[in-house]
């Protein structure tokens, strides 16, 4: 699957009143998948919501969500906030399987969306990064974006739809000065040497 096609995703979670014990915590999960042409970027957007939910399970969402979108394998580069998602793929999902889904520690947290999450993976190439949230990365301060509101609103996309991250961006550079040396247009090896 090396010569596979490759496409990113760029994906996050939210879920709204943590803090509060007594009450319905909405949540959402959201991503910016991309795919290069060969002379421009596609670009799609993806969002999920649950009236009760909590970051992790968002978290795993954004991903099954945004692999189970992609209809033929490919290679994915798949960026998250999340250290549980990228840690869980890389380091845990491994030594679970091998133990028959068991882990030392007990019953494992969230285990039917990890089985869910390791089909979908499983039907591509998937290199996992992870990133530092709400530090200045456009496409996962987006994909931030679109899952507050899909939490707030309890909304889903319903699968792929038409990106409004070029509108973001520029929204984004109008009214508060951001992203103004990110190019939206640069080819992946132009991104690679930036």
């Amino acid at each position: 699957m090396t010569d596979a096609p490759r496409m990113w995703v760029y994906a996050d979670e939210s879920c709204l009143g943590n803090q509060f014990q007594a009450r319905a915590n909405p949540g959402g999960a959201a991503g910016l998948m991309e795919y290069w042409t060969g002379d421009a970027w596609v670009r799609r957007d993806y969002w999920i919501s649950e009236p009760d939910t909590t970051n992790n399970r968002m978290a795993i969402r954004s991903a099954i969500e945004g692999l189970r979108a992609i209809r033929r394998p490919v290679g994915v580069h798949f960026v998250s906030d999340s250290q549980y998602l990228v840690r869980g793929m890389t380091e845990w999902l491994p030594r679970w399987k091998a133990r028959g889904w068991k882990r030392k520690g007990g019953a494992i947290e969230n285990l039917e969306l990890w089985k869910a999450l390791d089909i979908e993976a499983g039907r591509h190439e998937v290199e996992w990064q992870w990133v530092r949230g709400h530090a200045g990365h456009p496409q996962n301060e987006y994909a931030n974006d679109l899952a507050v509101q899909a939490a707030k609103e309890q909304t889903d996309s319903n699968g792929a739809v038409p990106s409004r991250f070029e509108e973001w961006l520029q929204e984004e550079r109008e009214k508060k000065g951001r992203y103004m040396d990110f190019h939206e247009f640069a080819s992946p090896e132009e991104r690679d040497e930036g």
